[in-house]
């Protein structure tokens, strides 16, 4: 299964790109999920919990009032909803399953659940659990259902390929990393080590007077470094990689820059580029002759700058809007995914017996000098590139070296490590 990450700066035309991409796919013959994060129009007959279903909240819907970006293009749906994975429900439309991403929905049920794990103490505090229909979902909601439902379609039986609509990039980028970051918070926070003094637990709790927590909360992190560990091996699996979508100008540049220095920081493979809204050639129009011109201009130094195809997505003179404008913009030559490209790995260098140095090279293609630092902690070394931090275990052989030096040559950051006489085994 090919999994196609579809984001770029903020009014792109992202899930217009995401769903032209998914349509095209079906029309070669794949089966297609399409992941959505755009919320289900008030009174969505498809959407479980729809005004008339029992437990639904009663919203009504308005006659003539605009549906969302992916019905629009998609259509009506073609038939009744369907379960494609545990916990991931999707209606057929256009010749694709779309699946919308319940943020609200998914807020509630997790926060609900651990109200009852932690029910003990929040009895021994005298609290009051909060109700499902109280809850508002809080910021940042959206991105952990995101992820939650990125690991359920990637478990979707007879699927060929899954687009999903990601956030504005510098958004996606950072929920992206988001399940790295909270793995390594978690191993850091409550150690798997600290689980072994659980015999204990009962003798303290009779000498507190108070119940321990320790337990419900070390279970509930073992079991979301679970979750976040299959977010993860998707993320970073051979077959998953991004799609940027970006209008091409002077806008774009520094935003698809900036994009792309997060991308190969984090590591995520960019299989191309799709130059949106592109205005024809050869205008007798002078103005639109001018944008022609300029837009051909950013779109071929994207192509030459990162060596990266870019497909170049017509202007249909209106906002895209139905199964017709869908089916012309599939049509696209180049907009059909292919083989996702690989990872790039961070090589370690060799260079004890020229320089008497390790190199770790780190391609940041895009990077100034001026955008980056580097703080080595313990075992870990802390990147920042722009925006974008990473914090990344060192491999086993640089741990015994201490860092002495880096430069920016070429689009790579070449790191120097010198071994530590006191740790490094001396050669024959």
């Amino acid at each position: 299964m090919h999994t196609l990450l579809v984001t770029g700066p903020g009014g792109a035309g992202r899930t217009t790109v995401a769903a032209a991409t998914a349509a095209a796919a079906a029309r070669a013959g794949q089966r297609v999920l399409l992941l959505s994060g755009d919320p289900a129009p008030c009174g969505d007959p498809a959407e479980p919990g729809g005004p008339g279903e029992p437990g639904g909240p009663g919203r009504l819907a308005e006659p003539g009032r605009p549906a969302d970006p992916v019905t629009a293009l998609a259509g009506a749906p073609a038939g009744a909803p369907v379960e494609v994975a545990p916990g991931l429900t999707a209606v057929p439309a256009g010749g694709i399953l779309v699946a919308r991403v319940d943020s609200g929905g998914e807020f509630r049920a997790e926060l609900a659940a651990l109200q009852e794990r932690g029910s003990a103490l929040l009895g021994m505090l005298g609290s009051r659990p909060l109700g499902a229909e109280e809850l508002t979902e809080l910021p940042g909601a959206e991105q952990f259902a995101l992820l939650r439902a990125l690991r359920r379609a990637a478990a979707a039986p007879g699927t060929d390929l899954v687009v999903v609509d990601l956030p504005p990039l510098h958004q996606a980028l950072a929920a992206l990393a988001l399940p790295g970051q909270l793995r390594r918070y978690l191993a850091r926070l409550l150690p798997a080590e600290r689980q072994a003094a659980r015999a204990l637990r009962p003798v303290l709790a009779q000498l507190a007077g108070v119940p321990m927590p320790a337990q419900w909360l070390y279970e509930a992190a073992a079991r979301w470094d679970e979750e976040l560990a299959a977010v993860q091996r998707i993320v970073e699996a051979d077959t998953t990689s991004l799609r940027l979508v970006a209008e091409p100008g002077p806008a774009a540049d520094a935003s698809l820059r900036t994009g792309l220095l997060g991308a190969a920081l984090l590591q995520l493979p960019v299989g191309g580029i799709v130059a949106n809204r592109m205005v024809p050639q050869a205008s007798p129009d002078p103005w639109l002759a001018g944008l022609a011109a300029e837009q051909e201009k950013h779109a071929a130094r994207w192509a030459a700058d990162t060596g990266r195809p870019v497909v170049p997505l017509p202007h249909l003179g209106r906002a895209p809007r139905g199964p017709e404008d869908l089916a012309l913009l599939a049509g696209t030559a180049g907009l059909l995914p292919g083989t996702p490209p690989a990872r790039r790995d961070w090589a370690v260098e060799d260079r004890r017996a020229e320089d008497g140095v390790l190199v770790w090279a780190v391609p940041l293609p895009g990077a100034h000098k001026r955008d980056l630092d580097l703080v080595r902690r313990g075992d870990e070394l802390l990147i920042a590139a722009g925006p974008h931090r990473r914090i990344v275990s060192l491999p086993s052989a640089l741990r015994r070296c201490t860092v002495t030096g880096a430069a920016l040559t070429d689009g790579t950051l070449r790191i120097r490590f010198t071994p530590d006489p006191a740790l490094w085994p001396d050669r024959p």
